[in-house]
């Protein structure tokens, strides 16, 4: 068992190196949709998987270039668009490469496991190849680190431009690759991607004919007294611990039952009312505070035409569910779960296309101050992935945020991992909620208690 909580230190294999495609791609600018280019998005989406068996990394290197073939806008790099609007961004597809770095580290597959239970930026700092870069703009789409392990296991960590797909296509890129490592040959895709984004242009003049909650205007500070305490702020201020807890498929069915026989719901639904109720009860938040959910919506098949098949962009957006805080502690999950499914219910294409022609405006951003943002990895078959040596023994994020991940547990069908972090003077609370199916510790001294900590965000 590893007993130290820090990791020991990576010794790499000589400098990392970049891998072009194995052939030549497309050469032009790549227009990024407004979806692809909000400033909410302008990070990687990293991924942290462990393998019990070596993968040979010559053999990646060579399947990972005939991969960027086909996903060749990740062997690009983002720059600011070219005779137009400088604000915003594209891809210039000029097949420079990804950045592919190799390491040792003296632990065994077991010693791993215990620590990266609750992920935090150890991981990501001896993981994954740190790119220096004076702006985001010079860092490369997609970075991989393969750490080979004193046992013969292998930590694959990747770092995926979410500027340039979402959840569906990085699973999409790292299934393709595990296919094609298979393969002796250039096999055919099962889904090839689609790079183009002009199915998601915004209309000229901008029709916003919907109300969209989830964003607000970035204007300059005033002395104005805030309407209430900004949760963002207060949470990035705070020493921040991770909390993990995972739901089994029958501890997932006790949640949906609070809500049968009047109203039905998906496992999503229960799991993000549930977590989102608990996340506002251990925050003390007033409960006149109006606090909202963020989630993502997969927007492939809302859109009229329907996306074509393989689109490589970000086909989601963030449907945004509100309640009084009131309201959500004090029944079960089901106001909760009523909010959340009419947050998904508005999602048309005419919404859609109201919220792309509401951020052609540079000044609107994404309204976080008093937001939980739940991202869904559970249902992406990112558990799935195979090299030939057989899935994952883990999967899961390089390191945690304030943003809530849905993850899948590896060997556990159906259940999910909830993982966010919080701060260290809450997080057992918390946790404490996360475990109160029944919602049994609304009442009496709890009840009390819970009002008592509201008074302690007043001032945030």
């Amino acid at each position: 068992m590893l007993k130290s909580p820090e990791l020991p230190d990576c010794i790499y294999k000589g400098q990392p190196v970049l891998i072009s495609p194995a052939r030549p791609t497309p050469n032009h600018r790549l227009y990024l949709s407004n979806l692809d280019d909000q400033k909410f998005l302008r990070f990687s989406i990293k991924y942290l998987y462990l393998f019990a068996k070596s993968l040979h990394t010559a053999a990646l290197r060579s399947s990972l270039a005939r991969a960027l073939v086909e996903f060749y806008p990740l062997a690009g790099r983002l720059r600011r668009r070219v005779g137009g609007d400088d604000r915003k961004l594209e891809v210039e597809c000029n097949g420079e490469g990804a950045v592919f770095a190799e390491a040792e580290m003296d632990l065994r597959s077991d010693e791993f496991v215990e620590f990266v239970g609750k992920p935090n930026r150890a991981l990501m700092r001896k993981l994954l190849y740190r790119v220096e870069a004076a702006d985001f703009l010079d860092i490369p789409p997609l970075i991989i680190q393969v750490t080979n392990l004193r046992d013969g296991g292998t930590i694959l960590c990747t770092a995926i431009s979410h500027c340039i797909c979402d959840g569906i296509g990085s699973s999409q890129f790292l299934h393709a690759w595990a296919h094609i490592h298979q393969s002796s040959s250039s096999p055919n895709l099962p889904i090839p991607p689609f790079h183009s984004r002009h199915v998601l242009e915004p209309r000229h003049p901008p029709q916003v004919t919907f109300p969209h909650p989830g964003f607000t205007k970035n204007t300059p500070p005033t002395n104005e007294p805030a309407a209430g305490p900004n949760v963002f702020n207060f949470l990035q201020s705070q020493p921040l611990v991770t909390s993990s807890v995972t739901f089994s498929p029958s501890q997932i069915l006790h949640l949906k039952r609070q809500c049968y026989p009047s109203l039905k719901c998906t496992t999503f639904e229960a799991l993000a009312s549930h977590t989102w109720r608990s996340w506002v009860r251990s925050l003390g938040l007033k409960p006149s505070f109006q606090v909202k959910l963020l989630f993502s919506m997969n927007i492939r098949d809302k859109v009229r035409p329907e996306m074509p098949q393989g689109y490589y962009g970000n086909g989601f957006v963030l449907a945004c569910a509100e309640a009084k805080v009131k309201d959500l502690v004090s029944a079960n999950v089901r106001h909760g779960v009523k909010s959340v499914q009419h947050a998904k219910s508005v999602i048309s294409d005419d919404y859609v296309r109201s919220m792309i022609d509401l951020l052609d405006d540079e000044s609107v951003v994404t309204d976080l101050s008093s937001s939980l943002v739940i991202s869904q990895w559970s249902k992406l078959g990112l558990e799935d992935l195979d090299f030939g040596g057989g899935k994952a023994l883990h999967m899961g994020p390089l390191y945690s945020d304030i943003y809530c991940l849905f993850l899948p547990v590896a060997g556990e069908f159906d259940a999910v991992r909830v993982l966010v972090s919080m701060p260290r003077s809450v997080v057992e609370k918390f946790e404490f909620y996360m475990a109160d199916f029944d919602g049994v510790v609304e009442n009496g001294d709890a009840k009390n208690q819970y009002e008592v900590d509201s008074l302690k965000m007043v001032s945030v």
